[in-house]
């Protein structure tokens, strides 16, 4: 059930979804869109399984003031801990896969695993990041809502759910500017090559073949870096497989529980 949560100062927006299992599944989410991206992976989880799903600060009903990666990342410390949550399963997509990373880091007693979707330890480049946020300052959101849209889906996605991109579009250009601006200045920010690099949790990398954000050297590169990190290309699939590819993401998180010591 949907809830409000207050941690390290900011009130969070918190789903959980208790279960008899020992271990919990608990995911972090892109830029621009909110803790409903996840529902039809969930819904393909054994229902015993724990779920943990948010709003980062800034994004749905969470309030905004977190700056950095890191502070994302203590964030969700917070809001495990506020459920008992410890060596659950992370996954987490673009930047929710970087605030993973960070928290498997930081806090390896909070993670006894890592899917990491559509990510990398550094994802675009300074001048990058710093037009997107001069542009979204001048223009807003809804302007560039559609271009955006491009680089999360696939071609096929495209065609055939016009509905459902719209939905997406409306969840996008209505995330709040100041959250928005904070979370592109975080990903400008931090290159996490350094601490991803010295993690020994299983982790497993997913990318997208149609991915224009986040393209599949890049997870490659991110799955190379870590010792052990398993790699998984799903094609025809966009930047977002929890939307696109439910299935597929699924059997992944079903496979890595099952594997976790």
């Amino acid at each position: 059930m949907p809830k409000f949560l207050k941690v390290n100062g900011r009130v969070h927006h918190v789903r959980f979804r208790p279960g008899t299992a020992s271990r919990a599944v608990v995911f972090a989410n892109s830029l621009g869109t909110d803790f409903r991206i996840w529902d039809d992976v969930i819904d393909r989880l054994p229902e015993d399984v724990p779920i943990l799903t948010y709003d980062k600060s800034g994004h749905g009903l969470s309030e905004a003031g977190t700056t950095t990666i890191e502070g994302f990342a203590a964030d969700l410390a917070a809001i495990m801990e506020a459920q008992a949550l410890t060596r659950a399963l992370v996954c987490g997509v673009s930047v929710g896969g970087m605030i993973a990373q960070s928290l498997a880091a930081q806090r390896p007693d909070l993670v006894a695993g890592l899917v990491l979707c559509n990510t990398g330890y550094r994802i675009g480049s300074h001048d990058f990041w710093s037009d997107r946020i001069a542009t979204v300052r001048d223009n807003g959101l809804d302007a560039m809502a559609d271009g955006i849209l491009e680089r999360w889906f696939g071609a096929a996605f495209h065609a055939a759910h016009p509905d459902r991109l719209a939905g997406y579009r409306a969840m996008l250009s209505r995330t709040p500017l100041s959250g928005y601006l904070d979370v592109c200045a975080a990903i400008r920010d931090a290159d996490l090559l350094e601490r991803t690099g010295q993690l020994t949790c299983p982790t497993h990398c997913v990318a997208g073949s149609d991915d224009l954000s986040t393209p599949p050297d890049i997870i490659n590169a991110l799955a190379s870096a870590i010792d052990g990190a398993g790699y998984t290309c799903l094609e025809g699939v966009g930047h977002l497989p929890c939307i696109e590819a439910p299935d597929q993401l699924a059997s992944i998180l079903r496979d890595q529980l099952e594997a976790l010591p």
